[in-house]
């Protein structure tokens, strides 16, 4: 079975194919020629997916699957949630969200935050959904250079590193976007079974 993984990026959609096997046969946008600029409008992770994933399925008629991911910082309210990737603004520079989220995190004793990711996977019509979640904390200043994002501020609990300082592989050990891809792995294995 051909599934879509909406994302532009053949690495992650190879990444994927490496989970799931076969007959399962994961393509990336580029593939399927879609160059839409899907407009992530929801007020969670979840229907942003959602939004994602039903617009691939309804405009080019594939069973598909779409993911969102977002830092929640507890003494920030759930910030920067989904608006992770844009938290200080459009131009979506992970060195001045940083920057931002320290500056806001300065006066806060609270540093405990999650990564979490989604997944809408649309099968036939219908959604499922798929969740990943890795607990940790940011830390007063930026330590690393793997990785992106906030890696370099979040620290995973029972570790004394921050994701910027691990390799790939004890990255994805542990990572809230393997978590829920295994989860999609998963049912997608058992769906074949």
């Amino acid at each position: 079975m051909r599934l879509i993984f909406a994302t532009q990026n053949q690495n992650k959609s190879k990444e994927i194919n490496s989970l799931v096997g076969e007959p399962f046969e994961v393509l990336s946008l580029s593939d399927i020629k879609c160059n839409d600029d899907i407009e992530e409008t929801g007020l969670t992770l979840k229907e942003n997916a959602t939004i994602k994933a039903r617009h691939i399925y309804l405009t080019y008629h594939y069973n598909c699957f779409a993911d969102d991911t977002g830092l929640i910082v507890e003494a920030l309210n759930g910030e920067p949630g989904v608006h992770s990737a844009r938290y200080a603004g459009e131009q979506k520079n992970d060195n001045e969200n940083i920057a931002l989220l320290l500056k806001n995190m300065a006066d806060k004793p609270n540093r405990k935050a999650r990564f979490e990711t989604v997944i809408c996977l649309m099968l036939d019509g219908i959604a499922y959904y798929f969740t990943g979640v890795l607990d940790g904390k940011i830390i007063n200043e930026p330590l690393g250079d793997k990785g992106f994002g906030y890696d370099p501020i979040f620290m995973p609990d029972g570790y004394d590193i921050t994701l910027a300082q691990m390799t790939l592989v004890q990255k994805n050990r542990i990572s809230h976007r393997a978590k829920a891809f295994e989860e999609l792995a998963r049912f997608l294995k058992q769906l074949n079974s």
